[in-house]
């Protein structure tokens, strides 16, 4: 698979990967978490928190906290450039 990394294809990537959440949401969201990887981040998305700031242009006043890591681990493989959102919802 060979992939590109832009800013405009992320961003698309990203406000369309949260209109679909919000959507699938099943009941009201209480709080958040998100963790995502040194490489996205102000590398990605630029230095003024752009990715946390679409966060909270689709979830309003949704208290949110997180951290960035060196990627994911998941299932016997290391990830990078991930992005993980977890909503807490009553």
């Amino acid at each position: 698979m060979v992939c590109k990394r832009d800013q405009d294809s992320a961003i698309a990537d990203m406000k369309g990967m949260l209109k679909d959440l919000k959507k699938r949401l099943p009941g009201t969201p209480k709080g958040a978490l998100y963790y995502s990887c040194l490489g996205r981040g102000w590398y990605q998305f630029g230095e003024d928190s752009e990715e946390v700031k679409m966060i909270e242009a689709e979830f309003p006043g949704l208290p949110l906290a997180g951290f960035y890591a060196n990627g994911e681990i998941s299932h016997q493989r290391l990830y990078g450039y991930t992005g993980i959102l977890l909503i807490f919802c009553e």
